[in-house]
């Protein structure tokens, strides 16, 4: 696949490369576009939330259940 970018999109990559540790121009778009994905999967779940019907409070204790259901489910 061949991608064209303008001199200025061209030289953000290859300052990207050269700073912040990418091995090369095509580990950074790959690293764009997972970003990418993963911001449209993050919109489709808020999305879901806000369709789905009311669960309660998000209260103290709403935060605490959800803080000891993270804590059983890292413990496996």
């Amino acid at each position: 696949m061949n991608i064209s970018l303008t001199e200025e999109m061209k030289a953000e990559v290859d300052t990207a490369v050269s700073t912040r540790g990418y091995v090369s121009s095509s580990e950074y778009i790959r690293d764009l576009i997972r970003r990418d994905l993963e911001g449209q999967r993050f919109r489709a779940l808020i999305a879901e939330g806000m369709d789905s019907p009311e669960g309660g409070a998000m209260d103290g204790a709403f935060f605490d259940r959800m803080d000891a259901e993270i804590d059983r489910m890292e413990r496996g």
